[in-house]
């Protein structure tokens, strides 16, 4: 498997403002990677027990993409899955062809984890890992950064003008559509603008605009050579959960700000926090009859449309767990499905919940029905496509 796959276009700097890392750059992304105060208890997490040093030695030798994600990202990915998981599963890889690009547009739940899981279940199918992209809040320098460009993810910028907003919506389409058609490499992306808090997912038509700015023919030719792949993933129990409702929460009087440092806290905590099962599921392809009826619409109703394609295929690709039934009879104070759980799991998950958010006592009952939401609106989601 060739996870680095280049072509003579490779050596385009069109993009060198927002892409990964190439391989005459991994070497002294190594040394500064592992210079890093923070990288020794990194390597402890992944290799506990191993020769730290001489990992750390290893580390400083990889030259090429392919031997940073081979040599290191999937033993931190799989000791992420051993160490906080209770199984990670997949399904849906059959409806992938070896050697071409895909656009996985995908529900996103955690800010890391969503992508690199996914790089897993490609490479353990045979297939070719993906470039990711990585939101510019998160792009800063330091080791972070450093670690996702040698991981093949890309900067989306945000912000700015409408003016500006455009440009780089259009510099972003452009490059995507260079990485699926020029060099036949998978991406990953959202399908909104960062993590969906409330576990409600829904595409962003926003989204899709941007999808379609690179092209030149109607909207359903732009669409159809992009290749699109919708894209599910579930969690037992939801990353970052008390981040998740707290922003929630605060978020319905006026805008939310971030601290300082807010979001590298949510990545360390979206790593080591326990998750439960988790499952990947590749939905269909966008199929050309659904291409041919967006491309029959206009502009703006070819994008509802394309959201909804997508958002549906996502909700059928949900895997359901029990929290998510017991959230939902709680909320709704039903007893549709109670088959799905016993009494010992309602009273653990109940109780969880209350742990969670008893430093909130003042407040904990609008806290309780944000966090009842998290859980409940997937089983909402897939329940509205059946």
């Amino acid at each position: 498997m060739d996870i680095n796959r280049k072509t003579p276009k490779d050596i385009s700097n069109e993009w060198d403002d927002i892409r990964p890392y190439r391989d005459d750059e991994i070497s002294d992304a190594m040394q500064r990677i592992a210079s890093d105060e923070n990288f020794p208890a990194v390597m402890n997490f992944i290799y506990e027990g191993k020769d730290i040093e001489k990992r750390i030695n290893e580390f400083r030798s990889f030259k090429t993409v392919s031997q940073f994600q081979v040599g290191f990202m999937f033993d931190a990915i799989n000791a992420i899955v051993r160490k906080t998981t209770d199984g990670f599963t997949y399904d849906g890889f059959e409806n992938l062809e070896p050697g071409k690009g895909y656009l996985f547009v995908s529900n996103h739940r955690d800010i890391l984890l969503d992508a690199a899981l996914l790089q897993i279940a490609l490479h353990n199918n045979g297939l070719d890992c993906s470039e990711i992209t990585f939101g510019d809040n998160l792009m800063q320098p330091g080791m972070v950064s450093d670690v996702g460009k040698s991981n093949r993810m890309f900067k989306v910028v945000r912000g700015g003008t409408t003016k500006d907003f455009y440009k780089t919506s259009h510099h972003l389409s452009s490059y995507i559509r260079y990485v699926i058609n020029e060099r036949k490499t998978s991406v990953w992306i959202a399908q909104r603008n960062g993590r969906t808090k409330d576990g409600d997912d829904k595409t962003s038509q926003t989204v899709l605009k941007m999808f379609s700015l690179s092209g030149d023919k109607n909207i359903g030719t732009n669409f159809s050579t992009l290749n699109i792949v919708p894209m599910a993933v579930s969690y037992e129990w939801e990353t970052c959960i008390t981040q998740k409702v707290r922003e929630l929460y605060l978020s319905q009087d006026h805008p939310y700000i971030k601290e300082k440092g807010e979001d590298f806290r949510s990545i360390m905590e979206g790593i080591l926090s326990p998750k439960g099962k988790v499952h990947i599921q590749i939905c269909k392809p966008i199929t050309a009859e659904e291409l041919l009826t967006a491309g029959s619409l206009d502009r703006n109703e070819a994008l509802a449309y394309m959201a909804s394609v997508i958002d549906t295929r996502i909700y059928n690709g949900y895997k359901l767990f029990k929290n998510n039934y017991i959230a939902y009879d709680m909320l709704y104070n039903t007893f549709k499905f109670t088959d799905k759980y016993t009494k010992e799991e309602y009273k653990q998950f109940a109780d969880n919940m209350h742990l969670t958010l008893s430093r909130w006592k003042n407040i904990l009952l609008p806290l309780m029905d944000i966090y009842l939401k998290v859980y409940s609106n997937p089983v909402k989601n897939k329940l509205s496509v059946e």
